[in-house]
């Protein structure tokens, strides 16, 4: 009970703080101190909590792929790429409203670092005529950038709750297929409304010289080589996004002083803050025990099946904002309580547990888009958890079904 008070404790300082306004960077470094006073840390494990943050592989990718994004959007953008994708978009798919969601569903194919930093500005180009706040962005932006967490390999979460439930890889992804389903069809119905009767309206028809206008296609160039490096010859992120920023250089014939006030504008400070407090806050969790304890909680007391089945997952998912995290630390003791791997029972924990990661506040990709279109937290929320309730009742459909 005990553990259940600390982590209502600090989740109450988070919601607090970022009402507030504050940086979720130096939120996230504020409520770690408080996370280790509350767990006793001893001060020799804090500082190696400290070191494993700085020095983690996925510390240091994450941020050469968030400063590289920050510099490809800056050079997309600058030279009117992003303006010609929208353009050709439109071309293609001829209804705003599938233009509008394409950008972030394309991207989150990307199983990327900060991916939705990538796609924010391609969403906020493509609703620039639209009387939209900056909350329905954010949500349009973070919403259709996820469906694919649920049933594509290329993320490692999937990957990992197949290997440690030894549940088929094929019969997970069809198992959560609804959910994926849902999260496409729920997040239309919640932000297409917003876009009134322009969203409604097929874009004019075009000329024949602008039909032949084939230069507009090729500025999906940038984007399909980082498809193809990431997804098909599996290089990942930072590499993928230095080796095509590198091209659009020599393709722009950028010169150093350019290249220098790129990487001026890629670098700074708050991205720094963010990636420490971020990757703090998740190893601060790990290294407290906070996580383990809560799930010892539960099942000590002998709470039934099917509410351990949601509470375990969906409070991991919560706490760390990964779905490895929910994954690695609550799959092993699922299959021990429920004896043994059933597809209803881990598709199931699965749904909880990445609905708890889209609503934690330290998750990345919320994180970023909040910070990218300078959106209010709960305006975003307020659109995310319908979303997630309709996830959840998916869920509970396809758990007795199977």
């Amino acid at each position: 009970m005990l553990d259940i008070l600390k982590i209502t404790i600090i989740f109450i300082a988070i919601v607090i703080f970022l009402r507030l306004k504050w940086n979720i960077g130096y939120v996230l470094l504020i409520v770690s101190g408080l996370l280790a006073l509350m767990y006793a840390m001893p001060v020799s494990l804090m500082l190696s909590t400290i070191k494993s943050t700085v020095t983690d592989s996925v510390t240091i990718k994450l941020f050469f792929a968030l400063t590289l994004i920050r510099i490809l959007e800056m050079v997309l953008r600058e030279n009117k790429v992003l303006a010609q994708m929208m353009g050709a978009s439109r071309r293609l798919l001829k209804q705003k409203k599938a233009v509008i969601i394409s950008m972030p569903m394309l991207i989150g194919m990307l199983p990327s670092l900060g991916g939705a930093y990538f796609s924010a500005p391609m969403v906020n180009e493509s609703t620039k005529d639209i009387k939209m706040s900056p909350e329905e962005k954010g949500f349009i932006n973070y919403w259709f950038r996820h469906p694919w967490e649920y049933i594509l390999p290329l993320y490692p979460g999937i990957l990992l709750a197949s290997a440690v439930t030894n549940i088929e890889l094929r019969s997970l992804m069809l198992a959560n297929m609804t959910y994926a389903v849902i999260i496409i069809i729920s997040g239309f119905f919640l932000s297409m409304r917003a876009i009134h009767q322009r969203a409604e309206q097929k874009i004019e028809k075009i000329d024949d010289k602008e039909k032949t206008e084939w230069r507009l296609y090729f500025s999906f160039l940038p984007v399909t080589i980082i498809l193809l490096l990431v997804v098909a010859l599996h290089i990942e992120l930072h590499y993928a996004l230095g080796i095509t920023l590198l091209g659009l250089f020599l393709f722009y014939k950028l010169n150093f002083k350019y290249a220098v006030r790129a990487f001026k504008y890629g670098f700074t400070k708050d991205v720094v803050i963010l990636i420490f407090g971020t990757m703090l806050f998740k190893f601060t969790m790990e290294n407290s025990g906070a996580v383990t304890q809560l799930s010892r909680y539960f099942f000590e007391k002998g709470i039934p099946l099917l509410p351990i089945l949601f509470v375990l997952p969906f409070i991991s998912g919560l706490l760390t904002g990964l779905t490895v995290g929910f994954v690695g630390s609550t799959f092993p003791l699922l299959v021990s309580i429920a004896g043994g791997a059933h597809l209803n029972e881990i598709t199931f924990a699965f749904a909880s547990g990445f609905v708890g990661v889209l609503l934690s506040p330290v998750h990345l990709c919320l994180v970023l888009t909040k910070e990218y279109f300078e959106a209010d937290m709960w305006g975003i929320y307020k659109k995310t958890i319908p979303g997630c309730a309709l996830i959840m009742a998916g869920a509970l459909v396809m758990y007795f079904i199977l």
